[in-house]
């Protein structure tokens, strides 16, 4: 009672409120600069538990806005790093720290143990695996991002509200915008913009105020101005993650740069119908014992067309996804059909071998 007075004497949450503050589970993805504001927050509220994952670990260069954190904690994993301040700040309350990344393989599992689920990340990869797996396990998302003296909050996937694919359909090219360690941020930005998603995520459980969902609250720190957008639900964008749930959490292969399609490699790896070409140089290349693969040098694949079989789908990959791009190109242009582009192939395929073959495999 003490504790949590100045709580219980608003009449707009009193002991019921904070009652629901002490049966709430909220995941926080990100222990940075958005994330160092929003656990301090919940913590001091009581929210009852609070799941942190983080793979980074504490830097120098952290210190001039994540202040959870001090030089003692530096090199400590922050996900851990934060737990240790927090159970200080508040012991009365369950914090799980997860010490690794986010990903396709554990994101499902991790946020059906909570209610809400808090995006503090810095990277759009990060953001749309954390949007997808929300619509899929019907999980509320509190959403922001800052970039240089500006903010952004919103609310996504709240009571059949729109999503953040519904704004953003889809990622922007890789490295197309910088992040913070690239271009910089004012120190107090991530502070106001964290303490907004606080807010939120306060009302969301105690079920009071206006949530921003359908809305979009832009922030300027230099202009010290704010403006809301509207967000419209866009019915066909959530269809398609849904669509894509039985490969979600799989090993999944991006092919063919002109249509981004995604498919699972479980689905192809050993599909009879499909022929694999490595087109790397023969001294990049070592045999794959465990893939029946074909390896054609781009340099001459010209000379070694005759080895294409026309009744299969053909998927090429390099080390990267660039040449197998040219390829594709090449053989369309010589009226070859079903060729497939491979982005980043040879890791990924590599990274499904070990998982299955642990450590048999000779790809590089």
């Amino acid at each position: 009672m003490s504790r949590y007075n100045r709580h219980i004497i608003l009449s707009e949450i009193g002991p019921e409120g904070q009652d629901k503050l002490s049966k709430a589970k909220v995941l926080v993805i990100g222990a940075g600069g958005l994330g160092c504001p929003i656990l301090q927050y919940l913590t001091a509220a009581g929210v009852g538990t609070i799941g942190i994952i983080d793979f980074d670990k504490v830097e120098l260069s952290n210190l001039q806005r994540q202040v959870l954190f001090g030089t003692s904690s530096l090199g400590e994993n922050k996900a851990i790093a934060a737990k240790n301040r927090l159970e200080d700040l508040n012991s009365d309350i369950e914090i799980e720290a997860y010490p690794e990344a986010l990903t396709y393989q554990n994101a499902l599992e991790l946020f059906n143990q909570y209610d809400i689920i808090v995006d503090g990340s810095d990277n759009f990869e990060t953001r749309y695996l954390v949007n997808d797996a929300c619509i899929i396990t019907k999980k509320p998302l509190v959403f922001g991002a800052i970039y240089k003296f500006e903010g952004q909050v919103s609310v996504f996937n709240y009571n059949n509200g729109p999503s953040y694919r519904c704004l953003f359909p889809k990622p922007p090219k890789k490295d197309a915008v910088p992040n913070c360690s690239e271009i910089g941020v004012l120190g107090v930005l991530p502070g106001i913009i964290g303490s907004m998603q606080a807010n939120e995520i306060i009302k969301l459980i105690l079920g009071i105020g206006d949530v921003l969902s359908g809305k979009f609250l832009c922030y300027n720190a230099l202009l010290n101005q704010t403006s809301t957008l509207k967000i419209n639900r866009n019915d066909a964008v959530i269809s398609e993650v849904l669509n894509r749930q039985s490969t979600f959490g799989k090993r999944t292969l991006k092919i063919n740069c002109e249509t981004n399609d995604i498919v699972s490699i479980q689905d192809i790896i050993n599909n009879e119908n499909i022929q694999f070409i490595d087109i790397r140089e023969t001294h990049e290349a070592p045999k794959v014992d465990e893939l029946s693969v074909k390896n054609i040098p781009l340099s001459s694949i010209q000379n070694h067309l005759e080895q294409l079989n026309n009744d299969k789908a053909k998927y090429f990959f390099c080390q990267s996804g660039t040449r197998s791009k040219r390829a594709v190109v090449y053989l369309k242009e010589q009226g070859i059909i079903n060729c497939y582009s491979i982005e980043e192939g040879a890791l990924e395929i590599k990274n499904y071998l070990k998982e299955q073959f642990k450590e048999k495999t000779n790809v590089r």
